[in-house]
């Protein structure tokens, strides 16, 4: 099967597309012809083995998984022995490893069916973002209906999740982002839209049930006071981390922030859930979310996929197309 390989880590120029033999049938795993994938963060971090922290588990000299790619969408192939949940032919999406390939070998409890209503380029961009947006203010967050939340870092991968899933949730909506976003932020549904090139919300006196953080640009003090006395901060991810220990410093800030009582502050890593999946997947059938796709590459353009999401600009999910 084509795929996308790296033997060391490095910039978008270690990425090749190949030949390589297609993945072993286990017995809890299912075999998905791959019709499209998507583009995180956590592939960045991957193909470039930063921060360096993290090459315990991704491998100390190259790259133990040589394809990367994390989300998927595609058709059933063949099953395992031990699935029954689904069957050749059946339309899927979920996470798996080395996704950026024509087949990917993924455990059952880790995929979900695909609505119908939904392209193979839109489920391909869910998994990962939209776990990280539901588990982040659904679960860390505890938003109610009613409530008012803030959405830091709205325009991207994981921020038009939570914005079209707190608004479906009954939340009053604030989304963060630059000039050049606001429009789209407030077609998914934000009630407000703040630009951050003009105005600092830690400023504007507002104060919030909720704030979920994707780029956790500010200073804790700063956050404090934006929020109500019982209200959560969330953060999910943070911007020019370092390539030492990378998230853990704005961690370790976050935690000392939790010790001074309330607001909470909280950190969060996603957890995958084929029951999230299938929250995800009636979200998505409703009509309630619809992924954002900025652009659409070809495997054989993962590399320049690779720059463009380097470059942080993106509005919602990059997909490739297999």
């Amino acid at each position: 099967m084509k795929a996308i390989v790296y033997e060391r880590f490095g910039g978008p120029g270690v990425l090749t597309l190949a030949d390589v033999e297609r993945p072993n049938l286990e017995d809890d795993r299912v075999l998905v012809r791959v019709s499209a994938a998507s583009m995180n963060p956590y592939d960045w971090h991957m193909i470039r083995g930063l921060p360096y922290i993290a090459r315990a588990s991704a491998g100390l000299r190259s790259p133990k998984n040589p394809i990367p790619g994390a989300d998927f969408a595609g058709v059933v192939e063949e099953v395992g022995a031990n699935v029954t949940d689904f069957a050749p032919g059946d339309q899927v999406f979920g996470s798996g490893p080395g996704t950026f390939a024509e087949y990917v070998s993924a455990r059952g409890r880790s995929i979900a069916k695909t609505p119908g209503n939904v392209t193979f380029e839109q489920a391909a961009a869910v998994p990962m973002a939209g776990m990280t947006a539901l588990q982040g203010i659904r679960d860390r967050g505890q938003l109610r209906s009613g409530q008012r939340v803030l959405i830091n870092g709205a325009s991207g991968g994981v921020g038009t999740f939570a914005v079209q899933l707190a608004k479906a949730m009954g939340a009053e909506v604030t989304g963060v982002c630059s000039n050049r976003n606001v429009d789209l932020v407030r077609s998914i549904g934000a009630d407000h839209v703040i630009d951050y090139t003009g105005e600092d919300f830690t400023r504007s006196g507002n104060r919030y049930d909720l704030i979920f953080d994707v780029v956790s640009t500010q200073p804790m003090s700063a956050i404090r006071r934006s929020l109500t006395d019982t209200g959560t901060y969330v953060t999910a991810g943070a911007v020019n981390m370092g390539n030492w220990i990378g998230p853990f410093s704005h961690l370790t800030r976050v935690k000392l922030g939790s010790i001074m009582g309330k607001p909470t502050m909280m950190s969060m890593l996603t957890k995958g859930s084929n029951d999230d999946l299938i929250v995800l997947g009636d979200y998505l059938a409703s009509g309630e979310v619809v992924p954002v796709i900025d652009r659409s590459f070809s495997l054989a353009q993962t590399p320049e996929a690779m720059i463009y999401l380097e470059t942080m600009r993106a509005r919602g999910k990059i997909v490739i197309t297999v």
